[in-house]
């Protein structure tokens, strides 16, 4: 495909998936304020138009590997773009994510990602913001569900690398839950930044869960070897080098 269609393609793709966003976010509302589980359908149900939408407008399918958690796990998965957050969230069956403070502010996203229980984190105050949610999580306040959180923090472009921070290990060691890594792709079809979404195959892979009583350093350790791995593997597979 010559790379100007595609990008007008990309374009298409791109304004009709907030207009979809917009439309089902009105459709959804009030099953959504009358119960949390209509905002989270209304979630799934955006998620399978974006995959759906993407493969027939720009030709890029997606893939979910791996054995995906029923139960209530924390999910460390690598972040590279807006899809891995589509992918996963999609894929499991009640997820709710730590999230930048600001999103809150973002029109029809921020109140249905509140209102699916995400949690609102400062940068900077990433500390208090985790003790308040394991605070939430003891008085009952917390739904139960499947816990995301990107351990370097934000989104990471194939080829770059950041640290991986210790806040994950923080809610590993307090939840006492197994953390299931995540590794991807999606960043060589979605980049972080621009408007061009390239044909191809973007795939996120649920890897074998981390069992909980391990200490900070040995979690962070497997961890970033897990989700690193992974996601350099799918990177080469993809034609990356």
């Amino acid at each position: 495909m010559p790379k100007p269609i595609q990008w007008l393609l990309s374009l298409v793709f791109i304004l009709q998936m907030y207009l979809a966003m917009l439309v089902l976010g009105i459709v959804y509302l009030p099953y959504a304020l009358l119960n949390r589980d209509g905002a989270v359908a209304a979630c799934h149900a955006f998620c399978a138009w974006v995959r759906f939408s993407l493969r027939v407008i720009c030709g890029l399918r997606t893939e979910i590997r791996g054995e995906v958690p029923q139960t209530e796990v924390l999910i460390a998965p690598k972040h590279q773009s807006f899809l891995d957050i589509i992918l996963i969230y999609g894929a499991l069956p009640r997820a709710k994510f730590i999230m930048k403070a600001e999103l809150r502010f973002a029109p029809i996203l921020g109140w249905y990602a509140l209102r699916i229980g995400c949690v609102p984190v400062n940068r900077g105050k990433r500390g208090a913001a985790i003790t308040q949610m394991m605070a939430d999580v003891k008085s009952g306040l917390a739904r139960p569900g499947q816990l995301i959180i990107y351990p370097q923090g934000t989104r990471v472009a194939p080829g770059e690398t950041l640290p991986y921070k210790i806040g994950t290990a923080a809610l590993y060691s307090q939840l006492g839950q197994p953390c299931v890594p995540v590794g991807t792709n999606v960043g060589l079809f979605w980049p972080k930044r621009g408007i061009l979404r390239h044909r191809g195959t973007g795939v996120v892979d649920f890897l074998p869960a981390i069992p909980p009583g391990l200490s900070n350093a040995e979690f962070m350790t497997q961890l970033e070897a897990q989700v690193e791995a992974c996601s350099n593997a799918l990177l080469v597979e993809a034609g990356y080098k």
